[in-house]
Order: C-alpha cells, then sequence, then structure tokens
C-alpha cells in the first residue's frame, strides 16, 4: 500500500494545533505544593481482629501539581488507605506510604503526616444479651409501667473482646409511654452504648411496655397477732393479740381483704419458757405486699 503524506491533511494539521495549545497550556501553568486534610480508610483487617482505643480518622498530606489543578481538589478526590492485612493483637505500628494515598490524574503525593499509624488491636468476640427496652414519657395519672418485654428477647454483639466481656444488655430506642392508660407497643431499634461494640447484624426489636393501674394502700386494724411453732407441753400468750398492718397492691385486689385474712405471727421455734420480744411477721402473698406493721414487735410470755 503506498503511503500518502498528505492524505487527510486537515485532521493532521489539527490535531498537531491541539497538541500545541495543550503544550501551551500546561508549560504555561506553575508546579505548587498544597497541604490537605483527607480521610484515612482501614482495609483488609483481618476477620478475627478489631481496632480498639482511639484511632485517628484523617491525616495531612502533601499535594504537588499545577496550581490550576490543585486549586480545584477537594478533599474528598484524596483518600489514604492504610493496609492492616499483616495485623496481629497488641499494640501494632503502620507505615502509611505515598502510594497509598489516592490521588486524581495529574497530582502526586509529596509527604503524607504522619507517616506511622498507631494502633491497638484486639481478638475479636461475640456474646448473646437480653434486650432491656428503654421507656420514656409518664403514664396518666394513677397509672404506672408494669412489665416491659422486646422480641426478639436477646440479640448477638460483636467487638473487642475486653469490651464484650464488660456487656450485660443491648437496650432499645425510647419507647414513649406518655399520658398512656393501655399496652404500649411499638417497634424499635436496637443498640448497644458501648461505641466500640456493634450488633451482629442490624435489628429492630417489637416492644410491648405494660401501663397497669397505680397500686394503692389499705389500712387494716383489728389484725390478730398469732404464734407458730410452739414447743409441746407449753402455752404462749402474746400482748397485744391484735395489730395493724397497712398493706399495698391493686385496687381490685384490696378491696375484699379483711383483717383475719392477714397472717401476722410470731415465731417461736425453739425458745423454752420465759418472756421475749419478739418480731411480727406477715407471710408474703402474690395479691398485695405489706408497708408497714404496728406494733412490730409484741410480748412473748411461754409457760
Amino acid at each position: 500500500m503506498v503511503y500518502h503524506p498528505f492524505r487527510h491533511l486537515g485532521l493532521k494539521v489539527l490535531s498537531i494545533a491541539l497538541a500545541v495549545v495543550l503544550w501551551l497550556t500546561v508549560s504555561g501553568e506553575h508546579v505548587a505544593e498544597r497541604n490537605l486534610r483527607v480521610p484515612l480508610e482501614f482495609r483488609n483487617l483481618p476477620p478475627q481482629l478489631e481496632i480498639t482505643g482511639e484511632t485517628i480518622s484523617t491525616v495531612d498530606v502533601r499535594l504537588r501539581g499545577s496550581s490550576a489543578i490543585l486549586g480545584r481538589l477537594d478533599a474528598g478526590e484524596v483518600v489514604a488507605v492504610l493496609d492492616l492485612s499483616g495485623g496481629r493483637p497488641g499494640p501494632r505500628l503502620f507505615h502509611l506510604r505515598n502510594d497509598q494515598v489516592r490521588t486524581p490524574f495529574g497530582v502526586e503525593v509529596a509527604q503524607v503526616i504522619p507517616s506511622t499509624i498507631s494502633l491497638e488491636l484486639e481478638q475479636a468476640a461475640s456474646r448473646v444479651v437480653p434486650v432491656i427496652p428503654a421507656v420514656h414519657g409518664e403514664p396518666a395519672p394513677g397509672y404506672v409501667v408494669g412489665r416491659r418485654t422486646a422480641e426478639p428477647a436477646t440479640v448477638t454483639v460483636v467487638g473487642p473482646e475486653s469490651h464484650i466481656k464488660q456487656l450485660s444488655e443491648a437496650t432499645t430506642e425510647p419507647v414513649s409511654v406518655a399520658g398512656s392508660k393501655e399496652k404500649v407497643r411499638d417497634v424499635v431499634t436496637v443498640g448497644v452504648a458501648d461505641a466500640a461494640l456493634r450488633l451482629q447484624s442490624p435489628q429492630s426489636a417489637t416492644v410491648i411496655v405494660e401501663v397497669v393501674p397505680a397500686p394503692v394502700e389499705r389500712d387494716l386494724s383489728g389484725v390478730p397477732i398469732r404464734w407458730r411453732n410452739l414447743g409441746g407441753g407449753l402455752r404462749a400468750q402474746v400482748s397485744p393479740l391484735v395489730g395493724r398492718v397497712v398493706v399495698r397492691g391493686q385496687k381490685d385486689a384490696l378491696d375484699p381483704l379483711r383483717p383475719d385474712a392477714i397472717d401476722a405471727f410470731v415465731d417461736l421455734a425453739g425458745l423454752g419458757a420465759g418472756r421475749y420480744n419478739l418480731r411480727v411477721q406477715v407471710d408474703p402473698s402474690e395479691s398485695f405486699g405489706v408497708s408497714t406493721i404496728t406494733p412490730n414487735v409484741v410480748e412473748v410470755t411461754i409457760r
């Protein structure tokens, strides 16, 4: 094939002209330097390790290039990347080289500060902990917060081993019970307070908060004071024979309660003849609690 040097002559002249213009533009610009604070990314951390303690998130780099390019440069266009693939547990030092900084075309890295990064690496661990719902606000007057439940009831948390050992529970976003008179149900995000830890997978929980009538108190007079465990062949006398008991619970459970239904007593186990001052006790009940017993000590004579 015969070469024709003048074929497409116009295109060739245009190419040469563009090259000359580009060369003049570049050669006319001054080479400058600029300091820039850029984000630091960690890559290739071994899966069995966690970064713990204080870490830096940015580094300073000195960049070199044409003044026009550096003037238009944004911090987001330059990123330092630290390779942790050779990491082991304990305090470690990693070199951050110039070639580990990503820059746009035409920009050269002259220096990275600091050039050595100190990190504390720790063995990774996980733990299953209960989810404790957080509650915000006060129910309507005359009502109180009752039982709180979450579904799921537990979550798996991962992170540095030393932090995992100190973790006892996960929590939720607060569920508002402000002004409520009945059960509150909400779907909220689960999390942990320790910033070094995280859930194995992001998770929400369905929280149910019981709102129940506030407990009330009732004063019962004439409650018989009995004795228990009196030794064979002995007789006992209690003074006084009756007392006053203040009980606390739900109103519907306390309304039908009679004084003789309260089992107040003194325990005479192992006691022989004599005179004693003994504490008055009341058997626990699922329907009410005891606030006060008057008198709380009685005189007992055993013959």
